[in-house]
Formats: structure tokens, C-alpha cells, sequence
């Protein structure tokens, strides 16, 4: 049997590197119900690979809407986004 659960989300004190360009700026999202503060311009794909889920199959939501794996790169979070990220367990 295969459950969706959240993946549960760590603090990061640099998220800057999401940004890959370098920019300080900072923007406030909802992490799984956390707030957040990231880099501007972070996608969907920067966040996941800052939380060690690059290569794991994941859902993520934003705002409500499912954001296709094939579009996470550009995909790019703004200011007061909501994002969900959930995982697959497997069981029996």
C-alpha cells in the first residue's frame, strides 16, 4: 500500500545557493504549513534540491495546483507562495 505523506522540511541558513544567481533577495513562502524565507527567483527544482529531494519521486503543490515534474526547473516560486511537497511510501 502507497501513502503520500509530507516530507517533513529542515532549516536552512543559506538559501541563497537555491538562487544560483547569487541574489540576496528574500521572499517569504509556506513550506508544508512552515513559513520560509528563500531566495527570489528559487524554483521548484532549486527548493527540492536544497532539501536532498532532486532525485526522489515527489508531488509538489503550489498554490493549490500541481506542479508537473517535466516543469519543476522553471517553474519559479514568488512571494507568499504556498508549497506542498509529499513523497510516496511504500508498505504492505
Amino acid at each position: 500500500m502507497n501513502a503520500l505523506t509530507p516530507h517533513c522540511v529542515k532549516n536552512h541558513a543559506d538559501w541563497s545557493i537555491a538562487a544560483g544567481s547569487g541574489d540576496n533577495t528574500r521572499m517569504q513562502i509556506h513550506l508544508n504549513g512552515e513559513p520560509r524565507a528563500i531566495a527570489a527567483q528559487t524554483t521548484v527544482l532549486q527548493l527540492l534540491q536544497a532539501e536532498g529531494l532532486g532525485e526522489r519521486r515527489v508531488a509538489v503543490e503550489v498554490n493549490g495546483e500541481i506542479v508537473p515534474r517535466g516543469r519543476h526547473g522553471e517553474h519559479a516560486l514568488g512571494d507568499g507562495d504556498r508549497v506542498e511537497i509529499v513523497h510516496a511510501l511504500g508498505g504492505g
